[in-house]
Formats: structure tokens, C-alpha cells, sequence
């Protein structure tokens, strides 16, 4: 049993790293989505093929490719070219993959939490000559993100469980702070176990939250 504890003490040294690295690409995630969601129902049809590109390409690769190529593949390109470059420390690309990687799906959370927006709302404030960027800002996203909120939650859980992709790029997160003791120790069911408990312990509580949310939610609309 003792070897077991060692296995999720092990594991939650990297809890920190893990949590940090989500949180931020959640933030950065969300920002950036909101940018490719307007993009997207954009008028400008080179501004819409553009946001469908990027989302596109990034939802359609896998998260551990991308994290090859931004951590490794991007600094040999460039000293390839002549052009020195190493990236200080491991967790930056790392933060940067998740960020952009949350951004695809951001946009598609926030674009359905804007079409979900009654459109009489919207036709009630043209017709008292608001301008769409006002009607956006004090309308329609106010609205939008209310809505997803529950879903950010989720993409939240998501981006924890997601991070341990980037073990294998280096990143001493929950899963590469066990296998390192798996390696050192060849305890490798304890250690894997270990990471598992410790995911489980970040993740439940957080799900058992948003699904409060989520019902709390649902309440509030259904007495409206």
C-alpha cells in the first residue's frame, strides 16, 4: 500500500504544473476563441475562410503533434535557416499548444452560445439604431457567455486530462513526474496508478461542480 502512496505523492508533484498550463491555455483559449467565433460570422468572406482554416486544421491534428512541432520541430526549422533559437524552458510551447489548441474548440462553444442568443433580441436593438458592435458587446455576448459557461467548465476538465500529452515533449507534469519514478524505480503499475488517482482527484470535484452549474442553470431559466 505504502508503494502506492509514493506513486500518487510522486504524480501530484506535478499537479501544479499540470493545472497552471490549463488554466492559462483556458484564458488565452477563451480570448482567442471569442476572436476566431466573430471571425467566423464574419461578412468578410476572407475572414470567415481564415477562422474555418485554423479551427479546422487544429481540430482535425492531434494535440501531441502539435506539441512536437512547436516545442522541437519550429526551433530546428529556424536553426536550420541560420536562425539560433531554443525555447527557454519546455513549459512555454507547452502553455502556447494548449492555448491555441483551446481556441478551436473555444470558438465553436462560443459561436453556438451566440446563436443561441434570441434573434428578436437582436432585431429589437437595430431598430433602435444600435450598431452591431453595440449590440455584441451589451447584448449579445453578455448573453453567449452565460450560456457556455457550463461548457468552459468542461473544456477546463477537458485541458486537465488533455496536458498529459505534453509528458512526452518533457513538460515534469502529472504523468512525466510518474514515469520518471517508473523509470527509476520500475514500479510501473504503482506509478501509473498513481497518476490516475491524482487526475481523478484535480478532475471529480471540478465535474461534480460544473454539473451544479449546470443545473443551477437550468433552473434559473426554466422559472424565467
Amino acid at each position: 500500500m505504502e508503494i502506492y502512496l509514493e506513486g500518487i505523492l510522486v504524480a501530484m508533484r506535478g499537479a501544479a504544473k499540470t493545472l497552471g498550463v490549463s488554466f492559462f491555455a483556458l484564458i488565452v483559449g477563451a480570448a482567442l476563441g471569442l476572436g476566431f467565433a466573430l471571425m467566423k460570422k464574419s461578412h468578410n468572406r476572407p475572414v470567415r475562410i481564415l477562422s474555418k482554416i485554423y479551427i479546422e486544421v487544429v481540430r482535425g491534428t492531434p494535440m501531441i503533434v502539435q506539441a512536437l512541432i512547436v516545442s522541437y520541430g519550429i526551433p530546428i526549422l529556424l536553426q536550420s535557416n541560420g536562425i539560433m533559437f531554443r525555447w527557454p524552458e519546455l513549459v512555454i510551447p507547452a502553455m502556447l499548444v494548449c492555448a491555441l489548441n483551446s481556441a478551436a474548440y473555444m470558438a465553436e462553444i462560443i459561436r453556438g452560445g451566440i446563436q443561441a442568443v434570441d434573434h428578436g433580441q437582436i432585431e429589437a436593438a437595430l431598430s433602435l439604431g444600435m450598431t452591431g458592435r453595440q449590440i455584441n458587446r451589451l447584448i449579445v455576448l453578455p448573453q453567449a457567455f452565460r450560456i457556455v459557461l457550463p461548457s468552459f467548465g468542461n473544456e477546463f476538465i477537458t485541458l486537465i486530462k488533455e496536458t498529459a500529452v505534453l509528458a512526452f515533449v518533457g513538460v515534469p507534469e502529472i504523468l512525466r513526474n510518474a514515469q520518471l519514478w517508473n523509470a527509476s524505480t520500475f514500479e510501473t503499475f504503482p506509478a501509473y496508478i498513481g497518476a490516475a488517482v491524482v487526475y481523478l482527484m484535480i478532475t471529480y470535484p471540478l465535474s461534480k461542480g460544473v454539473a451544479a452549474l449546470e443545473k443551477h442553470m437550468a433552473k434559473e431559466i426554466k422559472e424565467k
